[in-house]
């Protein structure tokens, strides 16, 4: 058991450092409250290997490791929080699910947009009857003819107003057993956006509506029967919102780390203040334990998907651990945490939106019981 990472994990982790210091440093700030998805970022990500990380080569990618994508994923958050919005595109979305279940013929159409930085792709899986609850979904997809129509709705889906593929989940049949997904592109007769809603953490998302699309048969990307590995796949995506909210967490951190060392009040540094230094240790605890429980997963997925139990552990560490460190910098930081002239307020509000969104820490809670009894739990009643 070896806890310090490879000569070979050092040198992509100085190289990601590298490039994210070089290219995205300078403009973090004014990133951060640019409502526009940062395509210059994207399109200089995929020149530098950056997207496509865990895909294999032959599928243009870099044929790395899940770990590889969550160290290059730190390193970029470290610099510039943003931009990990963009690395999350290009690696742990509906990009993932693509890689894992899409056909030769739909990776060759689509792979080459996604991993230019030219597009990225959204998932659709919430409706306003079917979030936790996410079975009770009611989007169907019904045979007409070689293909679907499909009818019903989305909301709370990121990346709506820039993406071009949508991955939606939707019904084939009644039961878990009837759910699937298919590819919705921007611009399918009888597909519209609806009003953009502004959220906390600064994005708009808009929802998705469904009107008797057509959907023909090579946009299936799992029929019937594929909800488990829909599933499986987001579990990569869940693995993306864990690590960014540890390392916005760890931005926060070091920032605040940085002021009590030169902030001084009654003629003493801020870290001369017992009161302040434990705050400093509780979020070093938790960053370093959330940080173990989030590599664990990582490792043990290797080239593949992660372990459900091992991911659901370490999101509901990292996402904890990492608000708790964004909000206690900015306790330490007093008003110029709070004002929008830094990072830290920007990281507050999007490390409490991951405790939602990707499954709720309830949620994330609920499946940690399940293993730990090694059986379901039932959150309907009995019919």
């Amino acid at each position: 058991m070896h806890f310090g990472l490879t000569e070979e994990q050092v040198a992509f982790q100085d190289s990601v450092r590298r490039f994210a210091e070089t290219h995205l440093a300078k403009d973090a700030l004014a990133r951060a409250h640019d409502e526009r998805f940062p395509w210059d970022v994207a399109k200089l990500m995929a020149e530098n290997g950056l997207f496509g990380i865990m895909l294999p080569e032959e599928d243009g990618g870099q044929g790395g490791t899940l770990f590889d994508a969550v160290l290059a994923m730190e390193q970029i958050a470290y610099v510039c929080p943003r931009s990990a919005d963009v690395l999350q595109a290009g690696n742990f979305g509906a990009f993932r699910t693509f890689a894992e279940y899409a056909t030769p013929a739909q990776k060759e159409k689509y792979f080459g947009p996604l991993l230019r930085g030219e597009t990225i792709a959204a998932v659709g899986m919430t409706e306003p009857d079917a979030g936790s609850a996410l079975t009770d979904l009611k989007t169907t997809a019904t045979k007409d003819g070689n293909g679907f129509r499909l009818n019903g709705g989305k909301v709370f889906t990121s990346n709506t107003e820039d993406a071009n593929v949508f991955v939606v989940y939707c019904r084939f049949g009644p039961g878990v057993s009837g759910i699937g997904s298919v590819i919705v592109e921007r611009g399918m007769e009888g597909f519209r956006l609806g009003q953009p809603s502004r959220y906390m953490n600064g994005e708009t998302w808009c929802a998705l509506y469904f009107d008797n699309v057509f959907i023909p048969p090579e946009n299936v990307l799992l029929g019937e029967g594929g909800f488990r590995k829909q599933i499986a796949g987001f579990n990569v995506e869940r693995c993306g919102n864990t690590t960014r909210a540890l390392a916005l967490g760890e931005y926060c951190f070091r920032q605040a780390k940085a002021h009590a060392e030169q902030r001084k009040q009654f003629g003493k540094a801020l870290a001369e203040f017992q009161g302040l230094q434990w705050k400093f240790a509780e979020m070093r605890v938790a960053l370093d334990a959330a940080q173990l429980l989030l590599y664990r997963a990582a490792v043990g997925a290797a080239d593949g998907l992660p372990d459900a139990q091992q991911i659901a552990i370490a999101k509901y560490a990292c996402n904890q651990a990492g608000w708790m460190a964004a909000n206690e910098a900015m306790q330490v930081m007093g008003g110029t945490g709070y004002s929008q002239d830094l990072l830290i307020e920007y990281c507050v509000r999007k490390t409490r939106g991951w405790m939602i969104a990707g499954g709720s820490l309830e949620m994330m809670k609920n499946r940690i019981a399940e293993g730990v009894f090694g059986r379901s739990f039932p959150q309907r009643n009995p019919k």
